[in-house]
């Protein structure tokens, strides 16, 4: 019974074991890039959403501003950024965020304002990233 357990633990360990190698093996290319004054974290063919980009629907935009790069272990760090780094995307859509409502209210005085108001928002995609 005891070697029973023992043949098991030991084809749980080289299960992990082959699990963990795939895992290191399946790290992805990302890079932290400055778009339109914010800093995100991207990778290849994901899609996310920024500020109010002044390119065409359809069109492909640079972004040289790209501040780390990661590529399966091997980092490159910029001071600011990267020389001859850059990370091309794809702008999908133009559209308005969810609206946010402001509410302000002072007690007891009778203040009570309520203003709100919609973000203009780019749906980018990201083709490829050079570093």
């Amino acid at each position: 019974m005891l070697k029973f357990f023992s043949e098991i633990l030991n084809v749980i360990y080289w299960i992990l074991q082959i699990s963990f190698t795939f895992a290191v093996l399946k790290k992805k290319m990302y890079a932290i890039v400055d778009i339109a004054g914010k800093q995100f974290k991207v990778e290849n063919d994901q899609k996310l959403y920024v500020h109010r980009l002044a390119a065409d629907e359809g069109k492909s935009v640079n972004f040289d501003n790209v501040m780390l790069v990661d590529d399966a272990g091997k980092v490159k760090v910029g001071a600011p950024s990267i020389k001859g780094a850059s990370v091309k995307a794809k702008v999908l859509q133009h559209l308005k965020g969810d609206k946010v409502i402001v509410f302000k209210k002072k007690r007891r005085k009778g203040y009570k304002v309520r203003n709100g108001h919609r973000q203009y928002l780019t749906q980018i995609q990201i083709e490829s990233i050079k570093g």
